[in-house]
């Protein structure tokens, strides 16, 4: 039986490790060819080789998501190895906690750069790709909790995250016409290298006494009752990359186990 993404040329960012890597190696299973692209080149190599050693097909590219030519090179990279790009993955992203006070430009405009920049410039770039080949594509983004209500302790991240949510409909509109869509899945709590980092900055400024109270208790808040894990996100992510969601354009997945309703 054919994989849900069979024969589909996929781009994701933020291939290298969490959420990212265990996206990659499930579209692969499923029949995917691959583009893995993280600034960490390693760690886009190693969940290459990963793919490989299965049985997949998948490339490395080493790729910032605010530079526009690295971008632009990781999608021609895609169509020179596997001849077309029907879906980008969006998942690069970064996080750094301070008080809403403590707040500096520095801090938001990094975050805006990397989450919501980076965010339009690869929906641009593999947009333009899917409009020269002309027979549509997917584009697939990572919104958060935090793009549904503002936290203290995370508002350039917040920020960020409504910003997807707002380029995710306008992508929506925008691209419509070339049979192109825009969705988004947003994760609440997920156990990820990106996490455990961010446990260690709450510890450093105050808001949390040790490593693992933050993450514990942001993870406890939900109606399932335990923390989320990058697997939980695989179901949503095959269905968003796959046909099954031809008929959907410009909406927001939440998979957070229930913590924010809307």
């Amino acid at each position: 039986m054919s994989g849900r993404v069979e024969g589909r040329s996929i781009l994701l960012t933020g291939g290298g490790s969490g959420m990212g890597r265990v996206i990659a190696i499930a579209c692969a299973k499923e029949g995917a060819d691959l583009t893995i692209v993280d600034m960490n080149i390693d760690a886009a190599n190693a969940t290459r080789d990963e793919i490989i050693k299965a049985g997949g097909n998948a490339i490395a590219v080493a790729g910032n998501v605010t530079k526009r030519s690295d971008v632009a090179a990781a999608v021609t990279a895609a169509v020179e190895n596997f001849g077309k790009l029907d879906v980008m993955f969006n998942i690069a992203g970064m996080i750094k906690p301070s008080h809403f006070l403590d707040t500096t430009e520095e801090n938001f405009t990094n975050t805006i750069n990397v989450n919501a920049l980076g965010t339009l410039i690869t929906q641009q770039e593999a947009a333009k790709q899917m409009i020269k080949q002309g027979h549509g594509g997917k584009l697939i983004l990572v919104s958060s909790i935090a793009g549904r209500q503002g936290y203290p302790d995370f508002a350039a991240y917040c920020a960020s995250k409504f910003a997807v949510n707002a380029l995710n409909q306008s992508a929506a509109h925008a691209l419509s016409e070339h049979n192109i869509t825009s969705n988004a899945f947003a994760p609440g709590v997920v156990d990820t290298p990106l996490w455990k980092k961010l446990d260690e900055d709450l510890v450093e400024i105050g808001s949390a006494e040790k490593i693992g109270d933050a993450f514990g208790a942001f993870s406890g808040a939900n109606l399932i009752g335990r923390k989320g894990v990058p697997e939980d996100i695989i179901g949503t992510a095959l269905f968003l990359a796959s046909s099954d969601s031809d008929y959907m354009t410009g909406q927001i997945v939440m998979i957070d186990g229930g913590m924010v309703l809307v």
